[in-house]
């Protein structure tokens, strides 16, 4: 591996790498005990240190600008979402007074200062960023954010007309007074509370009223050509500031101020009292946009005794208040790298690749009969696991298809040949996951398609979500009958096959097949939990299994014997796993964690965790990729799942974990999916002991990017 040193990329690299950063205790490691709390790093902190590297993309001049300014509106979302889940589920422990803390015994309300306190400085460096760095930027390329005070008459004039002909028509001012209380405020939707003068025709005189956003109406408009350019854009927000005081005639706006509420929006379905997944899921749906409050998001021009009413009106302190220098809805700036077309500006365009001899051969079936085919998205293409399905929905000889759905995305393929198998008269079953979250309505839309065409619909277990990716293909071939089958690391999904690193692999192997078809039994049918030949499976054996892997390695070190663990993932958090490896650390096996997000475990504490190196890779493509290998005195055991290494995914999810035993796509697994990211030396982020990250630069190799050399190795 190229030697690398650990500089911050970006300016204050060091400040911000050790905000969220404790001080990490060194032991003595003759008495050292690896469940020692202080050895965790805790979840919801480990959260904002991710989003703090995804910003920092943000600032990366390699990076072309377009994508610079998606990476702030990822980071902008992602801290939506933590708002939405992570601080809504924190505060209810608050509120009913609930004595539990973290898994390193941080009580919730202990949490929750230190989540304000990081969450601040992430929140006020997107800022900055926006518009210090990106705004400037943008105008040096021609492209212009136009602000109300630099609008030129022609400007104002076509602002105007669009105000009338567009939004007038669709805004509704609320008043407020005794007939008009105060709204109910709908999730992370876009609002305007207006300090009015003077009196209405009915002599009221409130001096507020609140106006909501259109939720139709685009956020960012592009002015036309002749007023300025091709890419001249104005804001939502700014045209109804211009033109509010026209919602109120008679009367005199002072002031106009932005606001946005973020809500608890975790859905709560309680497995002892569920008759109807899908109607108990249905009715929670409504419930999301009107939660508790969770955050308040003012424009900073904002004065103290309005921001300290919304406050009262929603039920908040001014802790959760967050005063913000532009727009409240940071994320919806992702529409302006749409509207502008300059490929220049963006990643470059590829075309991932095709297995020559899936190119070669229109049967999916005798492809995959002819050996294995394992897909390395999205440097190869997803066009083969639709093509797998789709001939599976036509073929006369497929006698049925059974699969999981997770997330699947709109007008999907897939499921456009499920349905079109099931009208065929093929038993087609689908597990449909209703609680993937964020994508509830989308799921429960979908359940209800596919049994309109007779599809046989099943939700999974109560109590468990379904996260294993599989597809199984029954098929009649002379006199035997014969299953293929498809698992992956992702969802089935054809937008992000373009944009995760995930893998699939196809087979027609039995014990794989025959193991698939015992998972869905599972799913769909009641019985007893049989043993399984190949795969590993939550909430069953992965965990322990692993635990067993780990401990062959530790006592392959004991032994004087090489001992190596190389794990890639999306978040490490269970303590048990953690444990295994700090003892595994102790006994000289190398470890080396590829971790894209979170990271509760601490690498490089002398005794506890020295032969542990932890690294995450953030780049164009997001990482999630699942991928164990044990090195077993040279066997070396290469295994893919749909799970992370957390509790969630061990204990309360339906997961899969599947060997790749074939040596040439082992080998390429190995190659491409492990030891090329533990070369990258560009777009790597190493982990410190005290849980704050650096960028890796390389010292005396060349740059090296494991995304870019798959891209030049895999895609055409």
């Amino acid at each position: 591996m190229n030697k690398t040193s650990t500089e911050p990329s970006a300016p204050n690299g060091d400040v911000a790498a050790n905000e969220n950063a404790t001080a990490t205790p060194t032991p003595n490691t003759a008495t050292v005990d690896i469940r020692n709390t202080d050895f965790l790093v805790n979840r919801e902190l480990a959260v904002l240190e991710f989003n703090r590297r995804v910003l920092a993309q943000a600032l990366d001049e390699t990076v072309p600008l377009l994508e610079r300014l998606r990476f702030l509106c990822i980071c902008s979302t992602n801290l939506d979402e933590f708002f939405e889940i992570r601080v809504g589920g924190i505060k209810q422990q608050v509120r009913y007074a609930s004595p539990q803390s973290s898994q390193d015994n941080i009580t919730p309300n202990e949490l929750l200062a230190r989540i304000n306190q990081v969450a601040r400085t992430l929140v006020t460096e997107q800022y900055r960023i926006l518009n210090e760095v990106l705004i400037p930027a943008l105008k040096h390329e021609n492209i212009r954010i136009i602000r109300r005070d630099h609008w030129n008459e022609k400007q104002a004039a076509w602002i105007k007309r669009y105000f009338n002909a567009e939004l007038l028509p669709v805004l509704t001012p609320i008043g407020l007074d005794p007939a008009h209380p105060f709204p109910r405020i709908l999730n992370k939707s876009l609002h305007f509370i207006v300090a009015l003068e003077g009196k209405d025709a009915f002599g009221r005189d409130s001096g507020l009223a609140v106006v909501q956003a259109p939720r139709s109406s685009p956020r960012i408009i592009r002015l036309p050509k002749e007023y300025g350019g091709p890419n001249n854009f104005i804001f939502l927000s700014s045209i109804i500031h211009a033109h509010v005081g026209d919602l109120f005639p008679g009367m005199k706006s002072t002031g106009c101020y932005q606001f946005r509420v973020t809500r608890n929006s975790d859905l709560f379905v309680d497995p002892e009292d569920v008759d109807d997944l899908l109607r108990a899921v249905e009715g929670e749906l409504n419930s999301r946009h009107y939660g508790d409050a969770v955050r308040l998001e003012v424009a900073d021009n904002c004065p103290p005794q309005i921001a300290q009413f919304l406050l009262r009106q929603i039920h908040l302190a001014t802790d959760d208040l967050f005063q913000v220098h532009g727009l409240v809805n940071l994320n919806r700036l992702s529409a302006l790298i749409d509207l502008v077309d300059r490929p220049d500006l963006k990643y470059p365009p590829f075309t991932p690749s095709v297995p020559l001899r899936v190119r070669n051969n229109d049967d999916m079936f005798e492809v995959i009969r002819s050996d294995d085919v394992l897909l390395h998205h999205p440097f190869e293409s997803f066009t083969p696991v639709v093509d797998f399905i789709r001939q599976a929905a036509r073929d006369p000889q497929v006698l049925a298809i059974k699969q999981s759905l997770y997330r699947t995305g709109p007008e999907s393929s897939i499921v456009q040949a499920l349905m079109e198998a099931a009208r065929l008269g093929k038993e087609v079953t689908v597990v449909v996951e209703l609680r993937a979250r964020f994508d509830e309505a989308a799921n429960v839309d979908l359940a209800h398609q596919l049994q309109r065409v007779g599809a046989h619909v099943v939700y999974g277990v109560v109590g468990y979500k379904t996260h294993a990716k599989l597809a199984l293909v029954v098929r009649r071939e002379g006199r035997r009958i014969r299953r293929y089958a498809h698992l992956g690391t992702g969802n089935y999904h054809a937008r992000t096959a373009r944009l995760y690193t995930d893998y699939g692999l196809l087979t027609c192997d039995d014990f794989i097949c025959e193991d698939v078809h015992k998972v869905f039994q599972q799913l769909t049918g009641l019985g007893k939990a049989t043993k399984l030949k190949r795969l590993l499976q939550s909430p069953f054996t992965l965990h322990k299994t692993m635990l067993e892997l780990i401990k062959q390695e530790i006592e392959f070190a004991a032994a004087g014997k090489p001992a190596r663990i190389i794990a890639k993932m999306n978040s490490l958090v269970e303590p048990q796993i953690i444990q295994a490896l700090y003892e595994a650390s102790r006994a000289g096996v190398k470890i080396d964690l590829i971790v894209r997000g979170v990271c509760c475990l601490r690498p490089g504490i002398p005794g506890v965790s020295d032969n542990i190196h932890v690294r995450s890779i953030i780049g164009r493509f997001l990482e999630h990729t699942r991928v164990f290998y044990f090195y077993r005195c040279g066997e070396e055991l290469v295994y893919c799942s749909s799970a992370d290494w957390m509790e969630r995914n061990f204990f309360r999810r339906v997961e899969v974990c599947f060997p790749i035993e074939n040596k040439r796509h082992k080998d390429r697994v190995i190659k491409f999916g492990l030891m090329a990211y533990l070369a990258d030396n560009t777009q790597a982020w190493l982990m410190q002991s005290d849980g704050s990250y650096k960028r890796a630069r390389s010292s005396t190799a060349k740059p090296r990017s494991a995304q870019a050399e798959l891209l030049l190795k895999l895609a055409d």
